[in-house]
């Protein structure tokens, strides 16, 4: 056994069952899980139980009368008694132990030789401190603070028993052994640091001691002077207890404004209370002012680009510059970029600049010229430029001039609904102002389709005037043109080995959903494949560059890989939800799984034009499955490349790729710029 979580159960029966689950859906026989109550029964325990007799994984541990409360400290002392594990993980019924952390914490600590009790290995870690964030109940996140926890670290066994470390009795229960044994393991030299977001916990409106203001809170400073004791008046403890005291005394969820002053005395920090509240009311007030300040730089800043804009809307158009943009001004991507590179081969006399947020700046190739939204430059560019080019919209609200000349490329095949298709789902438009999509439509000159399905739902969720281009995407245009060569490059680039069986998973983004959380244990998939398999995993574009997937055992997050059409062309196969991207893998004529476990959910909330699960041909692109198990199934059995489903791909194909042919960035080209007038 490598790894017992203890779980203290009370009052946390709205939080325990995804807490324990978050535990049992990443981890294997090497871990456990022990749930201990904490206080009376409250229904708590009985989800515990409940997880116990189905799974062996999960142990209960009843150890405190019925009428009485037992507290946290000792529910964990009892169950690191009674652990079995290598290590120990204390975390709360309201944490969640994040997706993938199983496979990382034991990628780090797993010796090569089992052990048990046993003296630490060279390399394992007698205490590894694991990255932790907070969710507050509006499911907003923020990064953990520094403050002791029991639940950001991961303890050996035989260190934890060696040292005696037991936890106090009342609040702060977990400031003197987590203390002693991250001095014990610096001073050891086994402290280790797991730089990867591990432990999440799930903050609660209703009344826990966190969020409940009192003198409660003033067992911190006991908990100190105890690990003063404890530990021989180690010099560690000041400055530990200065910077917990103070994060203590300025939260007015722990200290009520009436005992500030009683608890800064108590606490015997330095200097007087007055003093101390004097200098956080002057930091307060720099605060609000630098906050001020800025908004009127903002506010002005705003206020003169406008006038230069309108300045420069007199200025005559430049014929030869084109200003580009994708995805809300994340760089060179998607059907722009290929339109880009034509352009520059058929058309070089016209510029090309394309238009980036400072954020994405670094995502720029060398030498491609671009300006910061919102800039001097951007808006002089905007105001000129005869030919712009983007697949969604450029920032800021520009005025369109005569002799301007718009390309709406759009950036995928639609296969849930878009523009005035969405009125009639209340909770995905919620602040979405539909006269601001309409005024954008009617900027449009061209709209770009890559099948007849697109050219029918454009023309009806964003009605102007503009002309349909059904000349195909060409951002696929090199899915006809790659060589096996560059094929064989891109997958070495990945690290993928010769003869290596590529799955390409690419989810969508959910609108009901924060985050990337993936319904799909990667590591049991890649584990249960074999080792010739490898899952590249790439997430929306909207959860920034990371899928916060774990590299290794088979599994490459790709979210951060600049090209998706690569990936593509690496990728044997592809397993998606509801992404566009499907469409566009069709091209490949490679094998295409959906995997729909939210099927309902998502047609409900977002509303569909093609029904994935019917298995009808031209609907179902290939095999199917809506649990985990459906998946490995369907991976295992080869039904994912069976005559079935390649016959169903073929039809799915025919729809939705028939424009598709390697050639319509030249197409497109040809048709909005002057070719042959440079």
């Amino acid at each position: 056994m490598l790894v017992s979580v203890v779980m203290p159960v009370h009052r946390v029966q709205g939080h325990l069952r995804a807490a324990i689950e978050s535990v049992l859906d990443q981890s294997d026989g090497s871990w456990e899980l022990i749930a201990v109550d904490a206080g009376p029964p409250d229904g708590s325990l009985a989800i515990a139980e409940e997880f116990a007799e189905r799974d062996p994984r999960v142990r209960v541990l009843r150890t405190g009368p019925p009428e009485g409360a037992r507290g946290l400290g000792a529910a964990r002392d009892a169950g690191a008694a009674e652990a079995r594990g290598a290590y120990l993980l204390f975390l709360d019924g309201d944490d969640l132990l994040l997706p993938g952390a199983a496979r990382e914490i034991t990628a780090r600590v797993s010796p090569e030789e089992p052990v048990d009790l046993a003296p630490v290995s060279p390399g394992q870690p007698d205490v590894l401190v694991l990255g932790h964030d907070r969710l507050d109940w509006w499911g907003r996140t923020a990064p953990g603070d520094a403050l002791p926890a029991a639940r950001n670290q991961l303890f050996r066994r035989a260190f934890w028993t060696a040292h005696g470390l037991r936890f106090t009795e009342g609040p702060y229960d977990d400031v003197v052994p987590v203390h002693r044994a991250v001095f014990l393991a610096s001073d050891a030299g086994t402290l280790a640091t797991l730089d990867r977001i591990c432990v999440r916990h799930r903050l609660r409106r209703s009344r826990t001691p966190d969020t409940l203001p009192g003198r409660g809170h003033f067992a911190v400073i006991t908990a100190y002077e105890q690990l003063a004791a404890d530990t021989g008046g180690d010099p560690r403890v000041l400055p530990a207890r200065t910077a917990h005291l103070r994060a203590v005394l300025d939260d007015p969820g722990r200290i009520a404004p009436a005992d500030r002053a009683a608890f800064f005395r108590a606490a015997g920090l330095p200097g007087r209370y007055a003093a101390h509240r004097a200098r956080e009311a002057v930091r307060a007030r720099r605060a609000r002012a630098r906050t001020a300040l800025l908004a009127a730089r903002k506010t002005l800043r705003a206020r003169v680009m406008r006038a230069a804009y309108r300045a420069d809307l007199h200025r005559p158009l430049d014929p030869c510059l084109a200003v580009y943009g994708a995805y809300w001004n994340r760089g060179v991507a998607c059907n722009p970029a290929a339109v880009y590179a034509k352009a520059r081969e058929l058309v070089p006399h016209i510029r090309g600049v394309w238009v980036v947020s400072s954020r994405h700046r670094d995502r720029m190739p060398p030498g491609v010229p671009y300006v910061i939204e919102g800039s001097r430059a951007y808006w002089r560019a905007m105001a000129t430029a005869t030919y712009l080019v983007n697949n969604s919209s450029f920032p800021g609200g520009f005025t369109k001039r005569p002799g301007q000349i718009y390309l709406q490329t759009h950036h995928g095949t639609p296969l849930k609904t878009m523009g005035l298709d969405q009125y009639p789902y209340p909770a995905l438009t919620n602040g979405v102002s539909f006269e601001r999509i309409l005024a954008h439509t009617d900027q449009w000159d061209y709209s770009l389709s890559a099948n007849p399905h697109s050219t029918e739902v454009w023309e009806r969720v964003y009605p102007s005037s503009y002309e349909h281009l059904p000349y195909g995407y060409p951002r696929n245009d090199v899915f006809f043109t790659a060589t096996p060569e560059r094929i064989g490059r891109i997958r070495a680039d990945l690290g993928i080995a010769p003869g290596a069986t590529v799955l390409l998973y690419a989810p969508t983004h959910r609108d009901y959903r924060r985050g990337f959380l993936p319904r799909l244990d990667l590591e049991r998939l890649t584990r249960e494949l074999g080792g010739e398999y490898v899952v590249l995993v790439r997430a929306h574009y909207f959860y920034g560059r990371s899928a916060g997937q774990l590299a290794g055992g088979g599994v490459v997050d790709v979210t951060g890989h600049p090209s998706t059409e690569e990936l593509c062309l690496a990728a044997d196969a592809l397993i998606t939800d509801y992404s566009s991207l499907m469409f566009d893998y069709a091209c490949l004529d490679r094998p295409i799984i959906t995997y729909a476990p939210d099927w309902a959910a998502y047609r409900a909330a977002r509303g569909t034009y093609v029904d994935l699960l019917s298995g009808r041909p031209g609907d179902t692109p290939g095999a199917v499955a809506t649990t985990e198990d459906e998946l490995r199934e369907v991976l295992r059995t080869g039904a994912w490349r069976s005559p079935g489903a390649s016959a169903l791909r073929a039809a799915f194909r025919s729809r939705f790729c028939p424009y598709d042919d390697g050639q319509a960035a030249e197409r497109v080209v040809r048709r909005v710029f002057p070719v042959g007038s440079g």
